[in-house]
């Protein structure tokens, strides 16, 4: 599972960080004592001191359980995507964004306590048994969740090895329906780059599913695939991307800004804190008439590379307004192999708007249901199956219009046939 849909700052940047956090922090220590800072260390320190000698069991209260639930406290209230990395939760992180693991394939995020659907994962156990984003975690293996909805526990009981079973129990808000499913784990591939074909009248396509180590070279590869094809615009479909790493998304969009032309830029707490991403890549710009797709399960570095192209009017965008995650973590490696993973700017677009709590609204707004928004997320991953009969014999059910790439697709028609007509006009 991808657990979270979040926005991380580069390996390198982050080390950087990390020691000029460090050096701040000695300097003010060494100059300047933070009374405050002592005065709550010993308080907590006496509070430990006590509930380890009074509580009435005494396994429970170790000074060292006792730490680390002081430090969930501390960091997990602060807002949904800062928190206190065991050691076991911080590889499953890592693995996240690199690697492969044993899970069922959905996307979660805590939303008022709840442990909520952003989208499953294309061709996981989760998209094939019809979970839908939208859909709320109440149980797994049958104990449920109410006052134990902890994100991490939550990641970590629904991982595991391929071929074992979790029985997972949904409620779906739209219908008030409880559904208890039986996934079988598997090893979950995360690719980043599907279904890159060319449409009707020379339009590329290209599916982003999240955004990794590796998307923006994969994406790199499927447009110069698509050019040689000879399109002539490009629809980014960005549906259920969940996000990922803010580097990927600004090598994503690159090639399709000038250099030095701003893509996106984070704040933290500081006016200092600024920082400025600008695209980096020598040579011709790649100038298409562009399309995004995106609905509410299109979040935080999707948002970037939908912000941007929007921003700079390189793309109309189509579909549904989109989650709104617009804050950036970075992630502090601490002792024993553990991790602090800390909400620490928000990022902006080019004309300085912040998508936090509030999404992006599409040029064209086309609202697909949940069913529907499922049944096109698994016609999606078999492009290939165009057959109707075959289609419904592998699927269960007859194969619907996506209202929304139709609508892209009108949409670079006019562009067009708009451009054929200025050219024409232009030599008379």
């Amino acid at each position: 599972m991808f657990k979270r849909i979040l926005t991380l700052i580069s390996g390198t940047a982050l080390g950087m960080a990390l020691g000029v956090a460090a050096l701040r922090v000695s300097t003010s220590w060494n100059l300047w004592p933070n009374r405050e800072l002592s005065r709550s260390s010993g308080y907590v320190k006496d509070v430990m001191r006590l509930v380890n000698e009074n509580y009435v069991d005494e396994k429970a209260v170790a000074y060292d359980a006792l730490a680390r639930n002081a430090l969930h406290g501390m960091i997990e209230t602060l807002d949904p995507h800062s928190e206190f990395l065991e050691k076991k939760v911080h590889e499953e992180f890592e693995e996240d964004l690199t690697g492969e693991f044993g899970g069922v394939g959905i996307q979660v995020e805590t939303r008022q306590n709840r442990i909520v659907v952003i989208a499953p994962l294309a061709g996981t156990p989760s998209e094939r048994a019809g979970v839908q984003r939208g859909d709320e975690i109440v149980s797994i293996d049958g104990k449920t969740l109410e006052g134990t909805g902890n994100l991490d526990s939550v990641v970590s009981r629904l991982r595991g090895k391929p071929k074992t079973r979790v029985q997972v129990g949904f409620f779906r808000p739209a219908t008030k329906q409880t559904l208890n499913l039986e996934l079988v784990r598997e090893i979950i591939k995360i690719e980043s780059v599907r279904g890159v074909r060319v449409l009707e009248d020379g339009i590329g396509y290209v599916q982003l599913t999240e955004f990794s180590d590796h998307t923006a070279e994969q994406f790199r590869r499927a447009l110069e695939h698509l050019l040689r094809q000879g399109v002539h615009s490009l629809i980014i479909d960005l549906r259920n991307n969940p996000g990922g790493l803010l580097d990927a998304a600004v090598d994503v969009v690159e090639p399709f800004f000038r250099k030095k032309e701003l893509i996106v830029y984070t704040k933290g707490r500081k006016p200092s804190d600024r920082e400025e991403f600008r695209a980096q890549t020598d040579g011709p710009t790649v100038s298409l008439p562009l399309a995004v797709l995106i609905n509410a399960g299109s979040a935080s570095a999707a948002e970037i590379v939908t912000g941007a192209l929007k921003d700079t009017q390189r793309a109309i965008v189509v579909g549904e307004r989109s989650f709104g995650k617009g804050s950036v973590q970075s992630v502090f490696k601490l002792e024993n192999g553990e991790g602090l993973r800390l909400t620490t700017a928000r990022y902006y677009t080019p004309s300085g708007a912040t998508i936090h709590e509030r999404g992006i609204t599409p040029h064209v707004e086309v609202v697909m249901t949940p069913e529907e928004d499922n049944k096109l997320a698994r016609q999606r991953a078999r492009p290939d199956i165009t057959d109707p009969a075959a289609f419904k014999e592998r699927f269960g059910f007859d194969p619907i219009v996506d209202r929304q790439l139709d609508t892209a697709i009108a949409m670079l028609k006019g562009v067009r046939l708009f451009g054929e007509r200025g050219s024409t006009r232009a030599s008379q």
